[in-house]
């Protein structure tokens, strides 16, 4: 059965998010799913992504062109693979993983990231990299476990030490969009030679792309030939 027409079942789903889903019982709804994290049912309702994106960045386009974003100024990084809308329930088993420390979501998410990804011209996977204040408070970096089952699935090796959040600052979710690029600009460093390296950068949402922008720069900088970008959703402006 499917969670998005039984809004009974929502407060349930919140309190199964915070207990943790029986083996072979969908996150969502609470129905058979075996093998997998979430139903069939579930699984078809959740939000996709409009058939015309951005190139770049994914935002939604009229056919498929470049946002007035990108054309105005393009991002370092060089494409932009997402699966989902960034839309409920989407966003509550995102929390499920951030929050909620339900790793088996993160080999769901990863499965799920492979459809619209091609790796073609990549050779090595990094995850957005968190400050250690965020690690120590979290315990555990949600891109990096995204990125390490990427790894295995792909037969990519994943670099998790050479980027660093070397600077805390705001969540980006408290700003302006305006300010956002400003937030984060010096936040990384990079402490190895990426010379010639074909880079995906691995996060759990994109909303503007600053943060994954400023990666990319960082990334660049120290040899980096291409940098593709794969998130399992993507929030659009409209």
């Amino acid at each position: 059965m499917s969670i998005l027409p039984q809004a009974n079942l929502f407060r349930r789903f919140g309190r199964r998010l915070l207990a943790g889903a029986l083996p072979g019982s969908c996150l969502l709804c609470s129905g058979d799913s075996a093998p997998s994290l979430i139903c069939a049912a579930c699984e078809a309702d959740l939000p996709a992504l409009p058939g015309a994106l951005c190139p770049l960045c994914n935002e939604q386009t009229t056919h498929g062109e470049r946002c007035g974003a990108c054309l105005k100024e393009a991002p370092h990084f060089d494409r932009t693979s997402a699966r989902f809308r960034y839309d409920f329930p989407v966003d509550r088993i995102i929390h499920a993983l951030k929050y909620g420390h339900q790793l088996a979501v993160a080999d769901w998410l990863a499965g799920q990231m492979l459809a619209p990804l091609t790796t073609a011209e990549v050779d090595l996977i990094i995850p957005l990299p968190l400050h250690y204040a965020r690690l120590r408070e979290r315990g555990f970096n949600q891109s990096a476990e995204i990125a390490g089952r990427l790894g295995k699935f792909l037969k990519l090796p994943v670099d998790r030490s050479t980027l660093l959040r070397t600077r805390a600052t705001p969540p980006q979710a408290e700003l302006p969009l305006k300010e956002r690029h400003k937030n984060v600009r010096g936040a990384f460093e990079c402490r190895g030679d990426f010379s010639g390296r074909r880079i995906l950068l691995v996060d759990d949402v994109m909303t503007t792309g600053a943060t994954l922008n400023e990666c990319a720069r960082v990334l660049k900088l120290h040899g980096a030939s291409t940098v593709c970008v794969v998130v399992a959703a993507r929030a659009l402006k409209h």
